[in-house]
């Protein structure tokens, strides 16, 4: 007995469960009569313009008129689910308006909405379909203008919901502007792709790279606007398998933007208005602010075209007036069932502000924020030259120049505190500016800013352990030598770990590979130097024999000691070795070009 209740439990947790999860493949969908949102837990409505279009056979209705209304898919387009309402066009949350009645009724179905029978229409199965029409009876009661709404659903999580069809207006009374058109598509292809002649004479363009051309490099990111008559029309093109998009900013800081998509999807691509507040996903744009929208998808490049008005009057003020000054952000990246992922890599931003309606302009822009690229740029000359450049002179250089002082101090050791407290300088200020563009930590700079803040804090030991450091004769001065160079090699080997890193942050990202192979070449180069030095310390180098010879039997060449002239004294090594000089230059020479030419990388990323 007891097993036969627990198995009846059973049955009936699994049957609820069941009910819970059923996707109504078969139309019963009575529970979305109102919001007319599908059921799809952790799924919400597509951004992008639907495929589809609704169309009714007429516009202006009397009580009791039968209108025929369509829902057809564009070429190579289907839905699987659909749901049709007529709703009160000046209160589109209100309930149902009018009955249906069904032409083919193996596809559709009608369902009982808002205690009215047959006042909508869904599908009777999740088959494909590409059309499907339905006539729509006009009550006695009917308000003013009534709008066609419908919920298309082509896959379980790709869905279009309350898409505005065509407004139907009783008859003798005016429809009101502000009210969708009968009609909505989508956009149409473009015939051809863009060009940038004309670019800064008849309209404004901003490029990346500089002055590339749209029309015959399919590495292009374009983004052209001109005025026409009371709107502009926007031309936008890059290469991308999932978006390309640009904003209207009043400050070069992402959120609280006005921002247009192009979304490619299959073999199709969606155009819409959004608003992006703070750092967060775009939200689409309830109002269609867009006209004469068109595409272009071809050779893994997405292109579009739509005019919009100067001004558009919104109650939240998403979208701004173009008669006034913004930066333009162009970016691009992934995107998946018609949603935008984040953006690969860091937007184009303009160099200045631009008023849209203004004159033509061939603008130019940063992927790079100003602060990154000094950052970039005060660590590669902290790490890559003045730290390599007071090793080498510590480490080699300490023989030489016996009699000459600087302030008081051999010449060697001026130096390598110079370039060695010039470093600790270029660290800190490099340090701070990622946290004041950024306004605190980075979240997504993975491990560079650990390596970096380890680097610091090296950096920052380095020079108070050389302030308390023993006399030279002391006894234990042997264990700050080896603890000094222990932490300075330490900070060395992480500071060019965090520079690889950073290189390829999205925040600078170089151009790849050529920017790692210049970085490694440097490295290498410092490698070079050093080993020749030390090899040359050891008296292992024949060249660096030959200098030392040379230069004893050069100063008793005059004198009648020949065994002077034969013998190499080892007293010698305290004076300045020509082979020493000539490896130091040549590594300078070596490096600072190394130098020059990330730099010159990093100004024009």
């Amino acid at each position: 007995m007891e097993v036969s209740v627990k198995m009846k439990v059973l049955l009936f947790l699994f049957v609820v469960c069941i009910k819970s999860v059923a996707s109504y493949s078969n139309g019963k969908v009575k529970e979305a009569c109102q919001d007319m949102m599908p059921g799809h837990h952790h799924h919400s409505p597509s951004p992008t313009s639907p495929p589809y279009s609704i169309t009714a056979d007429k516009s202006i209705f009397s009580p009791g008129d039968q209108i025929k209304v369509t829902l057809s898919a564009e070429s190579n387009a289907y839905f699987a689910g659909f749901l049709i309402e007529a709703r009160d066009a000046a209160n589109l949350e209100g309930g149902s308006v009018g009955t249906f009645t069904l032409l083919d009724s193996t596809v559709s179905q009608l369902l009982t909405c808002h205690h009215r029978e047959g006042s909508a229409v869904s599908h009777t199965s999740d088959h494909h379909k590409t059309e499907v029409q339905v006539i729509w009876t006009a009550p006695k009661d009917s308000p003013p203008s009534v709008q066609v709404l419908v919920t298309v659903l082509q896959k379980f999580e790709l869905f279009w919901v309350k898409v505005p069809g065509p407004v139907l207006s009783l008859n003798g009374i005016s429809p009101p502007t502000s009210l969708s058109p009968q009609t909505t598509t989508a956009p149409t292809p473009l015939p051809h792709p863009f060009t940038s002649e004309g670019c800064g004479i008849r309209k404004t363009c901003l490029r990346d790279p500089e002055g590339c051309n749209p029309e015959n490099d399919t590495l292009c990111y374009f983004l052209s606007f001109r005025k026409v008559e009371q709107g502009v029309k926007f031309e936008l093109s890059g290469p991308a398998s999932g978006y390309v998009s640009f904003a209207l900013s009043t400050d070069k800081w992402m959120g609280n933007d006005d921002v247009y998509l192009c979304i490619s999807d299959t073999n199709r691509v969606s155009i819409s208005a959004a608003y992006v507040e703070g750092r967060t996903h775009p939200v689409t744009a309830s109002e269609n602010v867009l006209r004469e929208t068109a595409w272009r998808l071809a050779d893994g490049v997405i292109q579009c075209s739509f005019h919009r008005n100067i001004h558009i009057p919104t109650p939240n003020q998403d979208r701004f007036d173009l008669d006034q000054m913004y930066y333009l952000f162009l970016a691009h990246g992934r995107a998946e069932n018609g949603r935008t992922h984040r953006h690969d890599r860091q937007p184009l931003i303009s160099t200045k502000q631009v008023v849209i309606t203004g004159p033509p302009e061939d603008l130019s822009g940063s992927r790079a924020p100003l602060l990154i690229k000094f950052h970039a740029a005060f660590m590669l000359i902290g790490w890559m030259t003045t730290v390599s450049t007071g090793v080498i002179l510590a480490r080699y250089f300490k023989p030489d120049w016996p009699e000459t002082t600087v302030c008081g101090q051999r010449v060697w050791f001026q130096f390598h505190r110079g370039l060695m407290l010039l470093t600790v300088l270029l660290t800190f200020i490099g340090f701070i500016l990622p946290f004041v563009y950024r306004r605190g930590w980075s979240k997504r700079a993975g491990s560079h800013p650990y390596f970096g803040c380890t680097v610091m804090a090296l950096a920052v030991i380095q020079p108070i352990m050389a302030l308390f450091r023993p006399a030279p004769d002391s006894s234990r001065r042997y264990i700050f030598n080896w603890v000094h160079l222990g932490t300075g090699t330490i900070a060395q080997v992480f500071a060019v770990v965090a520079i690889f890193l950073g290189i390829h942050q999205q925040a600078l990202l170089l151009p790849a590979p050529w920017t790692t192979g210049l970085l490694a070449a440097c490295v290498v180069w410092f490698v070079l130097a050093d080993v020749a030095l030390e090899v040359h310390r050891r008296g292992l180098f024949p060249i660096g024999q030959f200098f030392r010879n040379f230069e004893v039997y050069t100063e008793n060449l005059q004198t009648e000691d020949k065994e002077g002239i034969l013998f190499v004294q080892s007293q010698n090594e305290s004076k300045g070795s020509s082979f020493k000089k000539i490896v130091l230059a040549v590594y300078l020479c070596g490096n600072l070009g190394f130098l020059a030419l990330l730099l010159a990388t990093i100004s024009k990323v």
